[in-house]
Protein backbone atom coordinates (compact mmCIF):
# COMPACT_ATOMS: atom_id res chain seq x y z
CA UNK A 1 0.00 0.00 0.00
CA UNK A 2 0.95 3.73 -0.51
CA UNK A 3 1.79 4.87 2.74
CA UNK A 4 2.37 8.48 1.36
CA UNK A 5 0.26 11.36 3.08
CA UNK A 6 -2.79 12.13 0.70
CA UNK A 7 -5.72 14.69 1.03
CA UNK A 8 -8.35 13.42 3.32
CA UNK A 9 -11.60 13.21 0.84
CA UNK A 10 -13.68 16.72 1.45
CA UNK A 11 -16.48 14.67 2.91
CA UNK A 12 -14.32 13.55 5.49
CA UNK A 13 -16.88 10.39 5.88
CA UNK A 14 -15.74 9.20 9.29
CA UNK A 15 -16.24 12.26 11.79
CA UNK A 16 -19.02 10.43 13.39
CA UNK A 17 -16.96 7.50 14.36
CA UNK A 18 -15.39 6.98 17.47
CA UNK A 19 -11.39 8.21 16.70
CA UNK A 20 -8.75 6.69 19.00
CA UNK A 21 -8.51 5.38 22.52
CA UNK A 22 -7.49 7.50 25.74
CA UNK A 23 -4.79 5.23 27.25
CA UNK A 24 -1.58 6.99 25.55
CA UNK A 25 -2.44 10.07 23.54
CA UNK A 26 -4.84 11.55 26.33
CA UNK A 27 -2.11 10.85 28.86
CA UNK A 28 1.30 11.32 27.29
CA UNK A 29 0.86 13.45 24.12
CA UNK A 30 4.96 14.53 24.33
CA UNK A 31 6.03 11.51 24.24
CA UNK A 32 3.99 10.65 21.39
CA UNK A 33 4.95 13.63 19.55
CA UNK A 34 8.46 12.75 20.32
CA UNK A 35 7.63 9.11 18.56
CA UNK A 36 6.10 10.81 15.07
CA UNK A 37 8.92 12.83 14.95
CA UNK A 38 11.54 10.24 15.42
CA UNK A 39 9.74 8.74 12.66
CA UNK A 40 9.44 11.57 10.59
CA UNK A 41 13.24 11.80 10.71
CA UNK A 42 14.07 8.35 10.31
CA UNK A 43 11.84 8.02 7.27
CA UNK A 44 14.39 9.22 5.19
CA UNK A 45 17.44 7.55 6.73
CA UNK A 46 18.92 4.15 5.00
CA UNK A 47 17.05 1.13 5.11
CA UNK A 48 19.18 -0.45 7.95
CA UNK A 49 19.57 2.49 9.93
CA UNK A 50 15.33 2.81 9.26
CA UNK A 51 14.72 -0.40 10.41
CA UNK A 52 17.44 -0.08 13.64
CA UNK A 53 15.72 2.69 14.56
CA UNK A 54 12.26 0.96 14.31
CA UNK A 55 13.26 -2.18 16.17
CA UNK A 56 14.06 0.03 19.67
CA UNK A 57 9.95 1.15 19.14
CA UNK A 58 7.88 -2.33 18.47
CA UNK A 59 5.52 -3.43 20.32
CA UNK A 60 1.87 -4.29 19.19
CA UNK A 61 3.63 -7.08 17.04
CA UNK A 62 5.10 -8.81 19.78
CA UNK A 63 1.64 -8.85 21.60
CA UNK A 64 -0.10 -10.88 18.97
CA UNK A 65 2.89 -12.98 18.51
CA UNK A 66 2.13 -13.73 22.69
CA UNK A 67 -1.33 -14.05 21.60
CA UNK A 68 -0.61 -16.70 19.07
CA UNK A 69 2.30 -19.08 20.83
CA UNK A 70 0.06 -20.92 22.76
CA UNK A 71 -1.54 -24.15 23.75
CA UNK A 72 -2.86 -24.49 20.25
CA UNK A 73 0.52 -23.77 18.53
CA UNK A 74 2.01 -25.80 20.89
CA UNK A 75 -0.11 -28.90 20.06
CA UNK A 76 0.10 -28.27 16.17
CA UNK A 77 3.97 -28.13 16.47
CA UNK A 78 4.54 -31.29 18.29
CA UNK A 79 2.19 -33.43 15.96
CA UNK A 80 2.94 -31.66 12.98
CA UNK A 81 6.93 -33.12 14.06
CA UNK A 82 5.76 -36.10 15.91
CA UNK A 83 4.08 -37.57 12.68
CA UNK A 84 6.24 -36.01 9.57
CA UNK A 85 9.14 -34.76 11.46
CA UNK A 86 10.52 -32.11 9.18
CA UNK A 87 8.30 -31.89 5.75
CA UNK A 88 5.99 -29.68 7.28
CA UNK A 89 7.73 -26.62 8.44
CA UNK A 90 6.56 -24.50 6.01
CA UNK A 91 3.14 -24.30 7.36
CA UNK A 92 2.95 -22.59 9.97
CA UNK A 93 4.82 -19.40 8.68
CA UNK A 94 2.94 -19.62 5.13
CA UNK A 95 -0.21 -19.48 7.53
CA UNK A 96 1.22 -16.52 9.65
CA UNK A 97 2.19 -14.21 6.47
CA UNK A 98 -1.68 -14.71 5.17
CA UNK A 99 -2.55 -13.88 8.82
CA UNK A 100 -0.23 -10.64 8.59
CA UNK A 101 -1.33 -9.84 5.32
CA UNK A 102 -4.48 -9.28 7.14
CA UNK A 103 -3.26 -7.23 9.56
CA UNK A 104 -1.39 -5.51 7.93
CA UNK A 105 -4.29 -4.09 6.20
CA UNK A 106 -6.23 -4.02 9.31
CA UNK A 107 -3.36 -1.83 10.20
CA UNK A 108 -3.70 0.44 7.05
CA UNK A 109 -6.96 0.79 7.51
CA UNK A 110 -7.18 2.18 11.47
CA UNK A 111 -4.15 4.45 11.21
CA UNK A 112 -5.24 6.45 8.16
CA UNK A 113 -8.59 7.18 9.49
CA UNK A 114 -8.22 7.06 13.00
CA UNK A 115 -11.16 4.73 13.66
CA UNK A 116 -12.43 2.08 15.87
CA UNK A 117 -12.97 -0.99 13.96
CA UNK A 118 -16.23 -2.06 15.35
CA UNK A 119 -17.95 1.41 14.88
CA UNK A 120 -16.15 1.25 11.18
CA UNK A 121 -17.20 -2.19 10.35
CA UNK A 122 -20.74 -1.32 11.70
CA UNK A 123 -21.39 1.95 9.69
CA UNK A 124 -19.51 0.77 5.79
CA UNK A 125 -20.42 -3.28 6.62
CA UNK A 126 -23.22 -4.97 8.07
CA UNK A 127 -24.01 -4.02 11.75
CA UNK A 128 -24.51 -7.66 12.61
CA UNK A 129 -20.68 -8.70 11.41
CA UNK A 130 -19.18 -6.24 13.56
CA UNK A 131 -21.72 -7.85 16.52
CA UNK A 132 -21.13 -11.26 15.72
CA UNK A 133 -17.19 -10.52 15.10
CA UNK A 134 -17.07 -8.32 19.04
CA UNK A 135 -19.03 -11.13 20.90
CA UNK A 136 -17.06 -13.99 18.92
CA UNK A 137 -14.01 -12.41 19.93
CA UNK A 138 -14.69 -12.28 23.53
CA UNK A 139 -16.79 -15.89 23.86
CA UNK A 140 -13.90 -17.57 22.07
CA UNK A 141 -11.21 -15.89 24.62
CA UNK A 142 -13.38 -16.63 27.80
CA UNK A 143 -13.77 -20.10 26.45
CA UNK A 144 -9.72 -21.17 25.26
CA UNK A 145 -8.93 -19.54 28.68
CA UNK A 146 -9.51 -22.63 30.26
CA UNK A 147 -7.12 -24.87 28.56
CA UNK A 148 -4.36 -22.03 29.22
CA UNK A 149 -4.70 -22.57 32.87
CA UNK A 150 -4.68 -26.06 32.12
CA UNK A 151 -1.68 -26.38 30.17
CA UNK A 152 0.30 -23.86 32.97
CA UNK A 153 -1.05 -25.84 35.99
CA UNK A 154 -0.04 -28.90 33.74
CA UNK A 155 3.71 -28.26 33.05
CA UNK A 156 4.74 -26.96 36.48
CA UNK A 157 2.82 -29.87 37.87
CA UNK A 158 5.48 -31.94 35.86
CA UNK A 159 8.41 -30.38 36.68
CA UNK A 160 7.80 -30.38 40.49
CA UNK A 161 7.54 -34.27 40.40
CA UNK A 162 10.41 -34.39 38.36
CA UNK A 163 12.66 -32.79 40.59
CA UNK A 164 10.83 -34.27 43.84
CA UNK A 165 9.15 -37.20 42.96
CA UNK A 166 5.94 -36.00 44.28
CA UNK A 167 3.21 -36.26 42.72
CA UNK A 168 -0.37 -35.54 44.37
CA UNK A 169 -3.28 -37.22 44.01
CA UNK A 170 -7.27 -36.87 44.45
CA UNK A 171 -8.01 -33.82 46.60
CA UNK A 172 -4.56 -32.65 47.52
CA UNK A 173 -4.24 -32.28 43.81
CA UNK A 174 -6.89 -30.55 43.30
CA UNK A 175 -5.15 -27.65 45.91
CA UNK A 176 -2.50 -27.64 44.53
CA UNK A 177 -3.53 -27.14 40.65
CA UNK A 178 -5.67 -24.15 41.83
CA UNK A 179 -3.14 -22.62 43.83
CA UNK A 180 -1.24 -22.56 41.19
CA UNK A 181 -3.70 -21.32 39.16
CA UNK A 182 -4.88 -18.12 41.31
CA UNK A 183 -0.66 -17.48 41.53
CA UNK A 184 -0.53 -16.84 37.55
CA UNK A 185 -4.07 -15.03 38.23
CA UNK A 186 -2.78 -12.76 40.20
CA UNK A 187 0.44 -12.03 38.28
CA UNK A 188 -1.48 -12.26 34.94
CA UNK A 189 -3.90 -9.32 36.72
CA UNK A 190 -1.18 -7.46 37.91
CA UNK A 191 0.57 -7.12 34.30
CA UNK A 192 -2.39 -6.65 32.58
CA UNK A 193 -3.89 -3.61 34.60
CA UNK A 194 -0.67 -2.04 33.55
CA UNK A 195 -2.25 -1.34 30.06
CA UNK A 196 -4.45 1.14 31.32
CA UNK A 197 -1.85 3.48 32.72
CA UNK A 198 -0.86 5.30 29.99
CA UNK A 199 2.60 4.57 28.31
CA UNK A 200 5.29 3.46 30.93
CA UNK A 201 2.03 1.04 31.58
CA UNK A 202 2.00 0.03 28.05
CA UNK A 203 5.32 -0.09 27.79
CA UNK A 204 5.46 -2.21 31.09
CA UNK A 205 2.86 -4.41 29.58
CA UNK A 206 4.68 -5.09 26.26
CA UNK A 207 8.20 -5.57 27.52
CA UNK A 208 6.70 -8.39 29.88
CA UNK A 209 5.33 -9.97 26.88
CA UNK A 210 8.28 -9.64 24.97
CA UNK A 211 10.22 -11.00 27.88
CA UNK A 212 7.66 -14.36 27.60
CA UNK A 213 8.59 -14.88 24.21
CA UNK A 214 12.09 -14.76 24.40
CA UNK A 215 11.88 -17.40 27.53
CA UNK A 216 9.90 -19.67 24.54
CA UNK A 217 11.87 -19.12 21.70
CA UNK A 218 15.57 -19.66 24.20
CA UNK A 219 13.98 -22.47 25.81
CA UNK A 220 13.28 -24.23 22.88
CA UNK A 221 16.48 -23.16 21.08
CA UNK A 222 18.51 -24.78 23.81
CA UNK A 223 16.70 -28.12 23.23
CA UNK A 224 17.70 -28.29 19.81
CA UNK A 225 21.10 -27.37 20.74
CA UNK A 226 21.14 -30.43 22.68
CA UNK A 227 19.58 -32.03 20.31
CA UNK A 228 21.88 -31.29 17.27
CA UNK A 229 25.05 -31.80 19.74
CA UNK A 230 24.12 -35.31 19.69
CA UNK A 231 23.33 -35.41 15.97
CA UNK A 232 19.93 -35.78 16.56
CA UNK A 233 19.21 -33.24 14.01
CA UNK A 234 19.05 -33.38 10.07
CA UNK A 235 20.01 -29.83 9.01
CA UNK A 236 19.76 -30.70 5.53
CA UNK A 237 15.66 -32.03 5.78
CA UNK A 238 15.12 -29.19 8.28
CA UNK A 239 15.63 -26.86 5.39
CA UNK A 240 13.95 -28.70 2.52
CA UNK A 241 11.02 -28.92 5.16
CA UNK A 242 10.29 -25.10 4.77
CA UNK A 243 9.92 -25.99 0.62
CA UNK A 244 6.04 -26.64 0.58
CA UNK A 245 6.43 -30.14 -1.45
CA UNK A 246 4.09 -32.06 0.65
CA UNK A 247 0.58 -31.90 1.88
CA UNK A 248 -0.73 -34.94 4.08
CA UNK A 249 -3.61 -37.32 2.56
CA UNK A 250 -4.34 -39.21 5.84
CA UNK A 251 -7.69 -37.78 7.29
CA UNK A 252 -5.78 -36.72 10.66
CA UNK A 253 -2.78 -35.22 9.10
CA UNK A 254 -4.70 -33.35 6.58
CA UNK A 255 -6.98 -31.89 9.08
CA UNK A 256 -4.08 -30.78 11.05
CA UNK A 257 -2.85 -29.12 8.10
CA UNK A 258 -6.11 -27.58 7.42
CA UNK A 259 -6.51 -26.33 11.32
CA UNK A 260 -2.75 -24.93 11.09
CA UNK A 261 -3.44 -23.17 7.69
CA UNK A 262 -6.61 -21.26 8.80
CA UNK A 263 -5.76 -20.68 12.23
CA UNK A 264 -2.63 -19.11 12.85
CA UNK A 265 -4.65 -15.66 13.43
CA UNK A 266 -7.69 -16.13 15.63
CA UNK A 267 -10.40 -14.38 15.66
CA UNK A 268 -9.88 -12.47 18.74
CA UNK A 269 -6.49 -11.65 17.94
CA UNK A 270 -8.09 -9.34 14.72
CA UNK A 271 -10.27 -7.33 17.22
CA UNK A 272 -7.34 -7.13 19.70
CA UNK A 273 -4.55 -5.70 17.33
CA UNK A 274 -6.40 -3.05 15.88
CA UNK A 275 -7.13 -1.27 19.34
CA UNK A 276 -3.43 -2.27 20.08
CA UNK A 277 -2.26 0.29 17.83
CA UNK A 278 -4.93 2.88 18.91
CA UNK A 279 -4.23 2.59 22.51
CA UNK A 280 -0.48 3.57 21.34
CA UNK A 281 -1.55 6.41 20.02
CA UNK A 282 -0.45 5.57 16.60
CA UNK A 283 -1.62 7.41 13.43
CA UNK A 284 -1.04 7.89 10.10
CA UNK A 285 3.05 8.58 10.81
CA UNK A 286 3.24 4.94 11.76
CA UNK A 287 1.95 2.90 8.93
CA UNK A 288 5.60 2.02 7.64
CA UNK A 289 6.18 1.24 10.78
CA UNK A 290 3.35 -1.03 12.15
CA UNK A 291 4.21 -3.49 8.79
CA UNK A 292 7.85 -3.87 10.61
CA UNK A 293 6.16 -4.35 13.77
CA UNK A 294 4.04 -7.04 12.88
CA UNK A 295 7.24 -8.71 10.70
CA UNK A 296 9.59 -8.51 13.45
CA UNK A 297 7.32 -8.82 16.56
CA UNK A 298 4.96 -11.35 14.96
CA UNK A 299 6.15 -12.87 11.91
CA UNK A 300 9.96 -14.04 13.00
CA UNK A 301 9.24 -14.54 16.34
CA UNK A 302 6.40 -17.10 16.04
CA UNK A 303 8.45 -18.81 12.53
CA UNK A 304 10.94 -19.23 14.74
CA UNK A 305 9.48 -20.98 18.24
CA UNK A 306 6.80 -23.32 16.41
CA UNK A 307 9.86 -23.87 14.00
CA UNK A 308 12.56 -25.06 17.14
CA UNK A 309 9.44 -27.24 18.33
CA UNK A 310 8.58 -28.60 15.50
CA UNK A 311 12.59 -29.64 15.21
CA UNK A 312 12.57 -30.64 18.92
CA UNK A 313 9.11 -33.33 18.38
CA UNK A 314 10.61 -33.95 15.38
CA UNK A 315 14.20 -35.47 16.05
CA UNK A 316 13.40 -37.20 19.06
CA UNK A 317 9.52 -38.25 18.57
CA UNK A 318 8.92 -39.40 15.15
CA UNK A 319 8.36 -42.79 14.39
CA UNK A 320 8.07 -43.25 18.12
CA UNK A 321 4.62 -42.21 18.43
CA UNK A 322 1.74 -44.22 16.90
CA UNK A 323 0.47 -43.19 13.88
CA UNK A 324 -2.81 -40.22 14.18
CA UNK A 325 -1.97 -40.08 18.07
CA UNK A 326 -2.32 -36.22 19.63
CA UNK A 327 0.28 -35.59 22.04
CA UNK A 328 -0.20 -33.01 24.94
CA UNK A 329 2.90 -30.93 25.73
CA UNK A 330 3.39 -32.68 29.27
CA UNK A 331 3.44 -36.03 27.40
CA UNK A 332 6.12 -34.75 25.04
CA UNK A 333 8.24 -33.60 28.18
CA UNK A 334 8.60 -36.38 29.51
CA UNK A 335 8.84 -38.26 25.72
CA UNK A 336 12.14 -36.07 25.41
CA UNK A 337 13.86 -37.81 28.44
CA UNK A 338 13.32 -41.06 27.08
CA UNK A 339 14.54 -40.46 23.95
CA UNK A 340 17.76 -39.59 25.43
CA UNK A 341 17.63 -35.58 26.47
CA UNK A 342 18.35 -35.27 29.80
CA UNK A 343 16.19 -34.35 32.79
CA UNK A 344 17.27 -30.48 32.89
CA UNK A 345 16.56 -30.38 29.04
CA UNK A 346 13.34 -32.34 28.44
CA UNK A 347 11.69 -31.89 31.76
CA UNK A 348 12.56 -27.95 32.93
CA UNK A 349 14.12 -25.73 29.43
CA UNK A 350 11.27 -27.75 27.75
CA UNK A 351 8.37 -27.19 30.01
CA UNK A 352 9.50 -23.55 30.85
CA UNK A 353 9.36 -22.65 27.31
CA UNK A 354 5.91 -24.05 26.93
CA UNK A 355 4.90 -22.42 30.37
CA UNK A 356 6.07 -19.12 28.73
CA UNK A 357 3.78 -19.77 25.63
CA UNK A 358 0.51 -20.35 28.10
CA UNK A 359 1.37 -17.27 30.48
CA UNK A 360 1.71 -15.12 27.58
CA UNK A 361 -1.75 -16.05 25.89
CA UNK A 362 -3.39 -15.41 29.17
CA UNK A 363 -2.59 -12.17 29.93
CA UNK A 364 -3.12 -11.48 26.57
CA UNK A 365 -6.95 -13.10 26.75
CA UNK A 366 -7.25 -10.50 29.45
CA UNK A 367 -6.75 -7.65 27.24
CA UNK A 368 -8.95 -8.89 24.69
CA UNK A 369 -11.85 -9.49 27.00
CA UNK A 370 -11.77 -5.77 28.23
CA UNK A 371 -11.43 -4.22 24.61
CA UNK A 372 -13.84 -6.28 23.41
CA UNK A 373 -16.00 -5.54 26.74
CA UNK A 374 -16.04 -1.62 26.66
CA UNK A 375 -16.46 -1.86 22.65
CA UNK A 376 -19.38 -3.91 23.21
CA UNK A 377 -20.90 -2.02 26.07
CA UNK A 378 -19.62 1.38 24.51
CA UNK A 379 -17.41 2.02 27.77
CA UNK A 380 -14.06 4.23 27.47
CA UNK A 381 -11.44 1.80 27.83
CA UNK A 382 -8.61 2.69 30.82
CA UNK A 383 -11.13 3.49 33.05
CA UNK A 384 -12.40 1.07 36.15
CA UNK A 385 -14.76 -0.66 33.89
CA UNK A 386 -12.35 -1.69 31.92
CA UNK A 387 -9.67 -3.05 34.27
CA UNK A 388 -12.71 -5.53 35.77
CA UNK A 389 -13.78 -6.39 32.43
CA UNK A 390 -10.38 -7.86 32.05
CA UNK A 391 -11.33 -9.94 34.40
CA UNK A 392 -14.08 -11.96 32.39
CA UNK A 393 -11.92 -14.84 31.37
CA UNK A 394 -10.55 -15.22 35.13
CA UNK A 395 -13.12 -18.15 35.71
CA UNK A 396 -10.68 -20.00 33.49
CA UNK A 397 -8.69 -20.38 36.26
CA UNK A 398 -10.76 -23.63 36.87
CA UNK A 399 -9.31 -25.09 33.84
CA UNK A 400 -6.63 -26.56 35.91
CA UNK A 401 -9.04 -29.46 36.90
CA UNK A 402 -12.03 -28.90 35.02
CA UNK A 403 -10.71 -28.55 31.18
CA UNK A 404 -10.12 -31.97 30.94
CA UNK A 405 -13.65 -33.18 31.03
CA UNK A 406 -15.36 -29.59 29.43
CA UNK A 407 -13.20 -29.36 26.64
CA UNK A 408 -14.53 -32.59 24.75
CA UNK A 409 -18.09 -31.35 24.33
CA UNK A 410 -17.68 -26.74 23.89
CA UNK A 411 -13.87 -26.91 22.08
CA UNK A 412 -15.54 -28.31 18.91
CA UNK A 413 -18.71 -25.82 18.26
CA UNK A 414 -16.54 -22.78 19.66
CA UNK A 415 -13.69 -23.77 16.97
CA UNK A 416 -16.85 -24.15 14.23
CA UNK A 417 -18.31 -21.22 15.32
CA UNK A 418 -15.07 -19.01 15.19
CA UNK A 419 -13.62 -20.47 12.18
CA UNK A 420 -16.71 -19.41 10.20
CA UNK A 421 -17.04 -16.17 11.74
CA UNK A 422 -13.25 -15.69 10.96
CA UNK A 423 -13.04 -15.55 7.28
CA UNK A 424 -16.67 -13.50 7.38
CA UNK A 425 -14.54 -10.59 9.26
CA UNK A 426 -11.68 -10.92 6.79
CA UNK A 427 -14.46 -10.29 3.88
CA UNK A 428 -15.85 -6.99 6.06
CA UNK A 429 -11.97 -5.72 6.42
CA UNK A 430 -11.56 -6.74 2.69
CA UNK A 431 -14.80 -4.41 1.53
CA UNK A 432 -13.11 -1.57 4.11
CA UNK A 433 -10.13 -1.89 2.17
CA UNK A 434 -11.61 -0.86 -1.06
CA UNK A 435 -14.10 1.36 0.11
CA UNK A 436 -13.93 5.28 -0.38
CA UNK A 437 -16.22 6.77 1.27
CA UNK A 438 -14.51 5.05 4.52
CA UNK A 439 -10.80 5.53 3.53
CA UNK A 440 -11.27 8.40 0.85
CA UNK A 441 -8.09 9.37 -0.41
CA UNK A 442 -5.84 6.76 1.32
CA UNK A 443 -7.90 4.04 -0.32
CA UNK A 444 -5.09 1.45 -1.96
CA UNK A 445 -4.73 2.65 -5.87
CA UNK A 446 -2.98 0.49 -9.21
CA UNK A 447 -0.62 -2.40 -8.73
CA UNK A 448 -0.78 -2.08 -4.78
CA UNK A 449 -4.27 -2.76 -4.37
CA UNK A 450 -4.33 -5.26 -6.87
CA UNK A 451 -1.52 -6.83 -4.69
CA UNK A 452 -2.86 -6.21 -1.49
CA UNK A 453 -6.38 -7.84 -2.92
CA UNK A 454 -4.95 -10.90 -4.03
CA UNK A 455 -3.09 -10.89 -0.48
CA UNK A 456 -6.45 -10.61 1.05
CA UNK A 457 -8.71 -12.89 -1.06
CA UNK A 458 -5.56 -16.00 -0.76
CA UNK A 459 -6.09 -15.01 3.46
CA UNK A 460 -9.81 -15.42 2.99
CA UNK A 461 -9.60 -18.74 0.64
CA UNK A 462 -7.55 -20.12 3.21
CA UNK A 463 -9.54 -19.45 6.36
CA UNK A 464 -12.64 -20.56 4.39
CA UNK A 465 -11.18 -23.56 3.49
CA UNK A 466 -10.28 -24.38 7.01
CA UNK A 467 -13.28 -23.64 7.80
CA UNK A 468 -15.57 -25.83 5.78
CA UNK A 469 -13.58 -28.78 6.26
CA UNK A 470 -13.47 -28.61 9.91
CA UNK A 471 -17.33 -28.45 9.37
CA UNK A 472 -17.42 -31.50 7.15
CA UNK A 473 -15.17 -33.21 9.49
CA UNK A 474 -16.47 -33.05 12.45
CA UNK A 475 -20.27 -32.45 11.58
CA UNK A 476 -20.98 -34.47 8.37
CA UNK A 477 -18.36 -36.90 6.99
CA UNK A 478 -19.98 -39.63 9.87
Amino acid sequence: MDTTPTTRASSEPHVDIKQGLPMFAGRDPDALAREKADLADLAGKPVLIRWSGYARKTGPGWLQSAMTLGGGSAMASLFLGAHFQYELLWVQPVAMVLGIIMLSAMSYQTLSTGARPMGAMRKYTLPGIAWAWAIAALVSTVIWHFPQYGLAAGMIEDMVAAGTGWAPQGMTRNIFLLAIGLVILVASTAIVWNYGRGLNGIRHYERALKALVWMVIICFALVVIVRTASGGVDWGAVFRGYLPTRIPTDPIGFEKFMGALGAAVGINMTFLYPYTLLARGWGREHREFSRFDLISGMLIPFTIATSLMVIAAGSTLYGVVDPGTTITPVEAASMLEGAGLSLLVSRYIFGLGVLGMALSTITMHMLVSGFAFCEIFRKEPGGAAYRWACLIPAPGVLGVIVWKYMGPWIAVPTSAICGVLLPIAYIAFFILNNRKDYLGDDRPKGPAAWLWNAGMLAAIAATSASALYYLYSKYFAG
